[in-house]
């Protein structure tokens, strides 16, 4: 990984409807612009961590809060926000116009877990503005990804998805196990007018997640849970989206031969239970620019995981450098 360098610059872009998102940028000015969008949805950009996964001399880095969380405003949670209005195509129009307001005409993309969902949504949107990609923890919230990580996965974890399918169905909200969507059911919990309801919707949601991500590192409660605001936040945005499959139709692997020409590094975990590595698996097999890496022992992330993710974007930086500015090239390994 790479130092961390100072922010350069920050503010809140005006996205209309009532909605600013908050960006920051750091690195060189003169450098490769990049763009890092966060997991979740709801994740925030947290400490900024993501900064060390680029070489701050050959890169203009840039991340953004998505919309609804973080330093955005307003909330997901608040009254103000426009919380139908919070789509991927609305998340994806944000980054056009932060592109835009920057003054940049093409960038690399980052994106962890949900960030990698966007960032190939975006791609798809938009692959004259996108130099190349890099994702880890690779996600595209398509219905059986949704399914898997709220309903089947309990076949692994079934202690935590009893309390987690028990709490839906005692809430009285007519959900049964089996016989509707449980992301279904936590989507009304969170928005509940009862306050008492929805942090109780999310902190049990919270202990489902904390579960589910665990199988390779251990179980081990995520501090970001104490604030009560993140985490109604998360799980808002979270619900919000995975009840829609991401807002996603087409799904993005049945678009993926659309990403031919971008040259795509995606990293992932052999344990990583959450999100089983078939996606990244047929994502590569679709994508003919793109490179998978698998790490044989993590899971939903990891130092080493971390460590390729860095190296991705200096591998991807030497590509760009060495080719045509209008047509960067990485052959598939």
């Amino acid at each position: 990984m790479f130092p961390r360098t100072p922010l350069r610059d920050s503010g809140l872009l005006d996205v209309g409807s009532g909605q600013t998102v908050y960006w920051q940028e750091s690195g060189n000015p003169d450098g490769i612009p990049a763009l890092y969008l966060h997991g979740g949805p709801g994740g925030t950009l947290g400490p900024g961590g993501y900064v060390t996964k680029f070489d701050p001399e050959r890169f203009r880095i840039i991340g953004i809060d998505q919309r609804g969380c973080g330093r955005s405003k307003p909330l997901a949670i608040d009254p103000d926000h426009d919380l139908a209005g919070n789509t991927t195509q609305a998340l994806i129009a944000d980054c056009e116009r932060l592109r835009e307001t920057l003054g940049v005409d093409r960038w690399v993309i980052n994106g962890v877990s949900w960030g990698s969902t966007l960032a190939l949504a975006y791609a798809l949107e938009h692959p004259d503005r996108v130099l190349g990609i890099v994702i880890m923890a690779v996600t595209t919230t398509g219905r059986p990804e949704v399914d898997w990580i709220t309903e089947q996965v309990g076949t692994v974890f079934p202690e935590a998805w009893d309390r987690f399918a028990g709490h839906a169905e005692a809430a009285g909200i007519g959900y049964r196990r089996h016989e509707s969507r449980i992301v279904e059911a936590y989507a009304t919990l969170i928005t509940d007018p009862d306050p008492a309801v929805r942090d109780a919707a999310a902190l049990a949601w919270a202990d489902w997640e904390d579960h589910h991500i665990s199988f390779a590192t251990g179980l081990q409660r995520n501090p970001r849970w104490d604030d009560q605001v993140f985490r109604q936040v998360f799980v808002t945005l979270t619900t919000h989206y995975w009840a829609a499959d991401g807002f996603l139709e087409p799904p993005i692997l049945a678009r993926a031969g659309e990403l031919a020409g971008i040259p795509g590094i995606l990293i992932h975990g052999r344990a990583d239970i959450s999100g089983p590595l078939i996606t990244a698996w047929e994502l590569n097999r679709a994508w003919p620019d793109s490179e998978l890496i698998i790490d044989e022992a993590e899971g939903h992330g990891g130092t080493r995981m971390v460590d390729a993710w860095a190296e991705a974007n200096s591998r991807l930086a030497d590509r760009i450098s060495d080719s045509s500015p209008d047509q960067p090239s990485m052959p598939r390994k």
